[in-house]
């Protein structure tokens, strides 16, 4: 999937970018169940997106070693903040691919912006900045997307499988990961133990 060719499609109302994508308690797919997806491009095309509360084993720093971009013995002089950084699962597609969601204060060209103050660069470039002190202001590293062909979003969201609501980016980027879920949905006024698990048709 060509992230820019899902941004060249004409946006209209209706589309998701920029908004949390909630897992609802019926989701029939494992990989999904508790997730939050941040939407990060969605069209007549399909939809792309990054799962922002499920976490890699491998840290920053050992992503970094991998790339080439530090030796091991270099990773010591990494700030606190940096070294801290949690690499996410971002989804199920293209694994071995790092995407970061980063606040506007750094773009380089292959930057694509998916709000008025969030990017997502997914170059080797933004990894070397912020191992450099050089980086975004915030960040959030993933690696694999999630990703749906042409209307499969909108039928799932009809079948009851995802609860949308608009994204807040202190929650996108803060690091209570572990309880992001119930923190976005006690947000938008949400008690999970009122969620239906069948969806409703009149």
């Amino acid at each position: 999937m060509d992230l820019r060719d899902l941004r060249k499609a004409p946006q209209k109302p209706g589309f998701l970018d920029n908004q949390f994508l909630i897992a609802m308690p019926g989701m029939k797919d494992d990989r999904f169940a508790r997730t939050v997806i941040y939407i990060c491009a969605h069209s007549a095309e399909g939809a792309m997106g990054l799962i922002i509360n499920q976490v890699q084993q491998m840290g920053f720093p050992d992503l970094l070693v991998q790339l080439g971009i530090l030796k091991e013995e270099e990773t010591i002089r990494l700030s606190p903040g940096t070294r801290d950084l949690v690499v996410r699962h971002g989804g199920p597609v293209d694994r071995s691919r790092g995407f970061v969601l980063h606040s506007d204060d750094y773009t380089v060209e292959s930057s694509m912006p998916v709000s008025e103050d969030v990017c997502l660069t997914a170059t080797v470039d933004i990894l070397r900045a912020i191992s450099s002190g050089r980086g975004p202001r915030q960040a959030l590293m993933a690696l694999g997307y999630s990703g749906w062909g042409a209307g499969q979003l909108e039928q799932e969201i009809a079948d009851n499988g995802w609860l949308t609501c608009p994204a807040d980016s202190g929650l996108l980027f803060d690091g209570d990961i572990e309880r992001k879920y119930d923190r976005i949905l006690a947000s938008i006024g949400i008690d999970l133990a009122h969620l239906s698990h069948v969806a409703g048709h009149a």
